[in-house]
């Protein structure tokens, strides 16, 4: 069962810059002139999938999602794919558009007028009651889950990672500002990825401004926790305080399973 919650505006803008716990292994905190890991290997790459399905989806089955789509009541209109495209945020829009110029004449293309119309709000006019239908249609075509994977890279994993990368964090911080702009995005509002950075920046320096990883990832979840807490929706802070936060606990910068967490009360594990 899918779990839902609000996300913040994500226009593409992005692309400018998206109980008790087992805890993993103790990792020794990474010394200052050691260079980071990065979130863009391959193996971490899909830690960081499953990571975010689990939240997302309640699923580490992040495959799987290809096809999902439902009006999950957040204001948002239509959630859909892999990383939550929406058709009342913009995102939806442009993987629609980018499918259409690789593949035109697809099942989805004669929504496109629809999706522009609906786009900044919640409504389903012209696209109901068919479109579920052809989204799921279109996941069975490869050259659509590719648009799907390559605008999640464009607009929000790979401008986490670029940023993630200049702060000189290692791979758990730059997962923590990619499932960060997932979900808030980085329209300019306070909540937004860059408002919880700056947050963040008030409190402690990273790495690459000559700061201690962990005191600054801890500020940085901090000003995440509270700006989750400005909406209604995002009170439930678990894949902050029983995730995130647990792998910081015990200096897991690298992100190295095996991995134990909780979101929403349920348990995950990746050996």
């Amino acid at each position: 069962m899918h779990t839902p919650h609000i996300r913040s505006s994500r226009r593409t803008l992005l692309a400018l810059i998206g109980a008790s716990l087992v805890a993993g292994p103790v990792i020794a905190t990474r010394s200052a002139s050691a260079a980071p890991a990065g979130l863009d290997d391959p193996a971490k790459k899909e830690i960081a999938m499953k990571l975010v399905s689990s939240a997302e989806n309640s699923s580490l089955d992040w495959k799987a999602q290809y096809k999902y789509i439902e009006d999950i009541g957040d204001g948002r209109g239509y959630t859909a794919g892999i990383i939550g495209f929406c058709s009342g945020t913009g995102d939806m829009l442009d993987l629609v558009e980018l499918y259409t110029q690789r593949r035109p004449g697809n099942v989805l293309a004669g929504y496109l007028p629809a999706l522009r119309r609906v786009d900044g709000t919640d409504s389903h006019e012209g696209l109901d009651p068919g479109y579920p239908d052809a989204w799921r249609r279109a996941a069975q075509d490869e050259a659509f889950r590719r648009a799907q994977n390559d605008e999640r890279d464009r607009v929000y994993f790979n401008p986490a990672v670029g940023r993630g990368k200049a702060d000189g964090i290692g791979t758990l911080g730059q997962f923590a500002y990619y499932d960060a702009i997932v979900m808030h995005g980085d329209g300019g509002d306070s909540t937004s990825f860059s408002s919880i950075r700056r947050r963040a920046l008030d409190r402690a320096r990273p790495p690459a401004q000559g700061g201690d990883e962990v005191t600054y990832l801890n500020a940085f979840l901090d000003a995440r926790v509270w700006a989750m807490k400005q909406e209604e929706a995002h009170e439930d802070t678990s894949r902050v305080d029983t995730a995130q936060r647990v792998f910081l606990r015990n200096r897991n910068l690298n992100l190295d399973p095996p991995l134990d967490w909780q979101v929403y009360g349920d348990s995950y594990h990746i050996g």
